[in-house]
């Protein structure tokens, strides 16, 4: 049993909001038809991960034939999810209304860069727009340096497909009280607008501004990365002052404790420059084993490689091995959720472009 057994999804979607989105409710048992172009390649590693545990089925669907067939389809696979520019689907005879007609109770899911309704709704974008658009990026990176660079995709992925997934179980919810279906209108750039949420009271209540270095997680303290003796970087965090007494401590600079506590302009960048200093006297490896015995709330900022041997993640389980159609197996990432009734099971990576025509289409 999974946790979503009963759930059927079409997934119109490309690139990596819908995916993932998918990917998730796939993982937690979801049965998912990805729905792609005749013309899609062989699938990349990237989807590979991303159309794990899902059937690929290709269509044309601006033939005749292929919106009937995906209205058959939609009177049992009853959600859908697409990242098409509003009217697309309208225009093919997918939109809502028309699916609706065949299927009174489906939930039909759009997520699109700006919304299907305002005076954007039709201008093209990325994940550096919506998080620009949003206020995110004006009190990110540094007054020097401007806005930084994100190295993931912040509005797409924690705006677009985690608020996706919210809102269609949300729907599913209230489908099983009331019979009802629904349309959802996810906009990443209002999904990355709400990802304020610490911030925004500053402004909307106190009338103050944002401002980069200014904000307690932004710069404006200690909170922050330090560079150590060979060039690489802890994140300190210690906010609490009992944190910030072992942080203190750690660094072997107990004196600096009652410095710590003063929210005075001058005190706060005087030990912020003081912590700095000291960072730079012992190697990465010297700060690791030191931390390895406070709690400071101060780790190693870790490459990739070196994250997926981390103990805690190991111990986690997040890398997993999934089959592939050679007999091998695939490294990736695993389901995040951890359920005392469930756990996820990875049957498969990305399947090729229609490599479920057959069993879906019966072509």
């Amino acid at each position: 049993m999974t946790l979503l057994s009963n759930l059927k999804i079409l997934d119109f979607s490309t690139l990596l909001p819908g995916p993932f989105a998918t990917l998730l409710l796939a993982d937690l048992g979801a049965e998912v038809i990805h729905v792609q172009r005749p013309t899609d390649k062989e699938a990349w590693v990237t989807d590979q991960y991303l159309q794990r545990n899902k059937k690929s089925v290709t269509l044309d669907l601006k033939k005749t034939d292929s919106v009937e067939i995906v209205k058959g389809l939609v009177k049992e696979y009853d959600i859908v999810l697409e990242q098409f520019r509003p009217g697309v689907m309208e225009r093919l005879g997918l939109g809502y209304e028309d699916l609706k007609k065949v299927n009174p109770k489906i939930i039909y899911c759009s997520l699109t860069g700006f919304g299907q309704t305002g005076p954007y709704k039709n201008r093209p974008g990325h994940d550096i727009n919506y998080l620009g658009i949003s206020g995110v990026s004006s009190y990110s990176g540094t007054k020097a340096g401007g806005p930084a660079n994100q190295s993931i995709q912040i509005a797409d992925l924690a705006g677009g497909s985690l608020h996706s997934v919210i809102g269609i179980l949300a729907a599913v919810i209230y489908r099983d009280r009331t019979g009802e279906g629904q349309h959802l209108d996810i906009s990443m750039t209002d999904c990355s607008f709400t990802l304020n949420a610490l911030s925004a009271p500053n402004y909307l209540v106190m009338n103050s501004e944002l401002e980069p270095e200014e904000l307690l997680l932004n710069g404006g303290t200690f909170y922050g990365h330090y560079e150590t003796k060979d060039s690489r970087y802890f994140s300190v965090g210690s906010l609490e002052p009992q944190f910030r007494k072992e942080l203190c401590e750690a660094i072997g600079r107990p004196d600096l404790f009652p410095l710590s506590l003063s929210n005075e302009p001058q005190d706060v960048q005087s030990f912020k420059e003081e912590v700095k200093k000291v960072f730079l006297l012992r190697s990465f490896e010297e700060w690791q084993d030191i931390f390895n015995e406070f709690e400071a709330c101060a780790e190693p900022v870790l490459s990739f490689a070196e994250a997926c041997e981390h103990p805690q993640i190991v111990e986690r389980n997040m890398v997993v091995e999934v089959p592939d159609s050679k007999g091998s197996v695939q490294k990736q990432i695993a389901c995040p959720i951890k359920s005392t009734v469930f756990s996820p099971e990875y049957n498969h990576i990305g399947l090729r472009p229609g490599e479920n025509n057959e069993e879906v289409l019966g072509n």
